[in-house]
């Protein structure tokens, strides 16, 4: 990780372009820690109030409001939420995943967007990113799911295997690099 965004990836978006974990806590659109214990859960990290509406149209369920203005940030009712993941592949900043902590008794899963090719092969080991694309853990993939209603996205589910405590590296998990580690990243 560059040593200038470790120093300073705590104040937030508008420095680093990472959101903070204070302005994620602050987000309406994020997650009770309590909601995340009950099971396949979105989380909504979108932290800039701008005009923006795809996941609010997406949702079924009723789950994401924004409302009016178009610039207001999504709210999470989290007992809406059903873990269908409709809203990930439609947002356009790639701010929605969902997270499942006790999937089973040794793994959490993450599923999220991924716009990169090749895509990953399921059962695939890949390393698992941090906001700041600090590698975390090794991760398995469980599920990609494609179809013409992503619009180009691909869905991608992976297995984190929980620590011996019970918790797991998703609770610092945003992104992820789904490529072997013998392929070298899509960006310079």
């Amino acid at each position: 990780m560059n040593q200038a965004l470790g120093r300073h990836q705590d104040l937030g978006v508008a420095y680093t372009g990472i959101p903070s974990l204070e302005e994620l806590r602050a987000s309406p659109g994020y997650p009770r820690p309590a909601d995340l214990e009950k099971g396949p859960i979105g989380v909504i990290e979108c932290v800039q109030e701008i005009p923006c509406n795809p996941c609010e149209l997406a949702c079924r369920q009723g789950a994401i409001v924004v409302g009016e203005p178009i610039t207001n940030l999504p709210r999470f009712e989290a007992e809406r939420c059903t873990g269908c993941g409709l809203c990930i592949s439609i947002c356009p900043g790639q701010a929605i995943f969902l997270v499942h902590l006790h999937y089973s008794a040794e793994e959490s899963l993450v599923t999220f967007p991924f716009e990169y090719l090749p895509l990953p092969v399921v059962g695939s080991r890949v390393p698992a990113v941090d906001r700041a694309g600090t590698v975390v853990c090794q991760a398995t993939v469980i599920k990609v799911q494609t179809s013409r209603s992503f619009d180009r996205t691909a869905v991608v589910t992976i297995a984190i295997r929980n620590r011996r405590n019970g918790s797991s590296a998703v609770h610092r998990r945003a992104g992820t690099r789904c490529q072997p580690q013998d392929m070298p990243p899509p960006w310079p």
